[in-house]
């Protein structure tokens, strides 16, 4: 049986790391070498990085700068933020990141996802979609940060998704994220039911409980999460035990 993990999500912006309520990340909450130190002893299974403004400011990754995280970084490390070409996505690679996350890119060039997964596994290519309910409770595919409505409805964009070679996908509830409110167990229940692949929960985790729902009511594989770790006392560690305690398989380390 596949293994729940838990994922923290550091929101990357001008060298610092930010974080803030539907998408609006204004708040500054540390650094981010300190904070993967931190995860390192907090038995975390995997880390999100994402450069939230280099798809909107037209830059590309900062090579510079995952080399020197993913030398602190003892767990696998997703990051996403400006890829738009297969030279992005190798430069990365080689600079440490274990997976990349492909969002806006996608939309525009679907056989990105294709190539790269044909070229470094499926394993390497975690699709991001970011999802927002829309006045008459439909949901839709925003790109470019949210900036940007996309016309689709995020079950069958993953579906989509998997077919051209995604090897897991990353679902975010746009008006959730922030919130410690609950994830949006509808958005992530439609979309697991559309993918064989695994599916990680995102925006709106408040408590062990929130996550416990992502994964036995949503059908969520992993549970990613960003402002309960940033300001609360609530720790991986012990959203580890929570799920455990409540029969989900975990991955334990050491």
């Amino acid at each position: 049986m596949l293994k729940t993990r838990v994922i923290p999500t550091l929101l990357w912006k001008d060298f610092g790391l930010v974080k803030g309520i539907g998408f609006d990340s204004w708040r500054r909450v540390g650094t981010v070498l300190p904070a993967i130190k931190v995860y390192n002893t907090r038995e975390v299974d995997e880390l999100i990085l994402v450069d939230i403004t280099a798809t909107s400011e037209e830059r590309e990754p900062d090579y510079e700068s995952v080399a020197e995280f993913s030398a602190e970084c003892f767990v696998p490390l997703t990051v996403g933020g400006g890829i738009s070409t297969m030279e992005h996505i190798t430069q990365l690679l080689r600079s440490g990141a274990d997976k990349v996350s492909i969002n806006s890119a996608a939309y525009e060039h679907p056989e990105l996802v294709r190539e790269a997964s044909s070229r470094f596994g499926a394993q390497c290519i975690v699709a991001s979609i970011d999802a927002r309910r829309m006045p008459d409770g439909s949901l839709q595919c925003h790109s470019h940060s949210s900036a940007k409505p996309i016309g689709r409805h995020p079950a069958a964009w993953a579906a989509e998704l998997e077919k051209l070679g995604a090897g897991e996908i990353l679902i975010t509830s746009i008006e959730r994220d922030g919130t410690m409110q609950g994830y949006d167990l509808d958005l992530i229940r439609v979309v697991a039911a559309a993918v064989k692949i695994p599916v990680i929960a995102s925006g709106g985790a408040g408590n062990y409980a929130h996550m416990l729902q992502a994964v036995r009511d949503g059908g969520a594989s992993a549970v990613a999460a960003a402002s309960i770790f940033h300001f609360t006392q609530q720790t991986p560690l012990e959203a580890k035990n929570h799920l455990a305690a409540h029969g989900v398989p975990m991955r334990w380390h050491g």
